[in-house]
């Protein structure tokens, strides 16, 4: 992409400004950013946004999403019953379905068979994503996948909440950034 893809311009800000945004008009208790190392151009770019959230370097980013997965998990709240999952490359992502997952998780607190709340567009399952406490162990394993394998191996325990809409584009290559852009309505 030339330069960070979370700082790219979208709408007068960049790429991740968008997600948190989101996240910050959420009823969360936290948000913390999980960055790789060296990601201080990002930091920046956030400007006051960035005294909001909490930063994590994962030092293993290499190794693929589930390390970043696993380090925002460890740096949660001891207290946390849950952890709400953002792709930082998604800037679709809404308020209004972060709000919703959250809504449907804390209405089946204590449920095993809802350890996974996840948002649906249209019966297709996106972020965000809502992790119990009880299965972060669990659904934390080695590569790129982050919690997408678990999931698919535990249908029983996930509820999808439609939200509406299409799911939040990501951002992996300058032909979807360019797509994005015109969704946008340009920089």
């Amino acid at each position: 992409m030339g330069k960070p893809k979370l700082t790219l311009p979208l709408a007068g800000r960049g790429i991740l400004s968008h997600v948190l945004a989101a996240a910050l008009a959420s009823p969360l208790d936290e948000v913390i950013v999980v960055l790789g190392p060296g990601s201080d151009d990002v930091r920046s770019s956030l400007g006051e946004v960035a005294s909001r959230v909490r930063f994590v370097t994962n030092a293993d980013h290499l190794q693929g999403q589930s390390t970043s997965l696993r380090a925002g998990l460890d740096a949660c709240d001891p207290a946390s019953s849950a952890a709400v999952v953002l792709l930082g490359d998604q800037p679709g992502v809404s308020a209004g379905s972060i709000d919703a997952v959250v809504a449907a998780f804390d209405g089946s607190a204590g449920d095993a068979d809802h350890d996974v709340v996840q948002a649906s567009y249209g019966g297709r399952p996106g972020h965000p994503t809502v992790l119990a406490r009880a299965v972060w162990a669990e659904v934390v394993r080695e590569g790129d996948e982050g919690a997408r394998t678990w999931i698919g191996e535990h249908p029983d325990r996930r509820t999808l909440v439609e939200v509406g809409g299409r799911p939040p584009a990501d951002v992996d290559t300058p032909e979807e950034y360019e797509r994005l852009l015109r969704t946008f309505g340009g920089d």
